[in-house]
């Protein structure tokens, strides 16, 4: 709504807008009603390729279309151990125990598909592809950028050996990984977790992503 709210008020002031909706999470809804998922990490793939196209002169049309494309092309499913606190009420909406997790929770705490006792690093890796794989149709040979992405609090120790259990488990299946990026890209204050988004990547998407950038989070050399 806030983004909506936005693009008007810029149109209303002069400038020419295109809005781009991010909806990879596949936990907040089935793919029937893809129009009501939230966005997760995928709006980071989407980001960096919208950039890039820019920085190549193209249209604000082709720009938002590729970063729809690149959007729409995103699968992302996340895991917490604890929520994050919203400053304005001071507390979390609810507790999870110490040896517990919610599975495909979303980034402010919104409801997974279940909540239960911890998993190991490589059950919990198998089961997010699993739900993520079954979105998107892979062959042997194609590629694949993966993003395991700290929710706030999950340092990249942790992060890398969800990392690990992810690569093993595409390697297996004959896909090659591309760029994968690993660390706190799209946190959500103090939240102890993490998600991961998979993005196909044919050659148009395979340059926009090496293409040379720098920011406090990314760069490209």
């Amino acid at each position: 709504m806030n983004f909506e709210m936005a693009r008007e008020l810029s149109e209303l002031d002069g400038m020419d807008v295109r809005s781009v909706r991010v909806a990879d999470d596949v936990a907040s809804a089935p793919l029937a009603e893809r129009e009501k998922r939230r966005g997760v990490a995928g709006l980071v793939y989407a980001f960096k390729i919208a950039s890039a196209k820019a920085e190549l002169l193209a249209s604000l049309d082709d720009v938002a279309e590729t970063a729809q494309r690149a959007s729409d092309a995103c699968r992302s499913i996340g895991v917490a151990l604890t929520l994050c606190v919203v400053p304005e009420s001071g507390r979390a909406s609810f507790q999870i125990e110490e040896d517990e997790i919610g599975f495909g929770m979303g980034i402010h705490g919104e409801p997974g598909i279940w909540r239960g006792k911890l998993k190991r690093a490589d059950e919990l890796a198998n089961e997010m592809l699993e739900h993520l794989l079954g979105e998107l149709t892979f062959g042997r040979g194609d590629r694949v950028s993966v993003l395991v992405n700290s929710l706030g609090a999950t340092p990249l120790k942790e992060l890398y050996i969800l990392y690990r259990s992810v690569d093993a488990a595409m390697h297996a299946k004959g896909i090659d990984i591309v760029m994968p990026l690993v660390g706190r890209y799209a946190t959500s204050m103090e939240m102890a977790g993490a998600s991961l988004t998979l993005l196909p990547i044919d050659d148009e998407f395979a340059a926009l992503l090496s293409a040379p950038a720098f920011s406090p989070f990314w760069s490209v050399q």
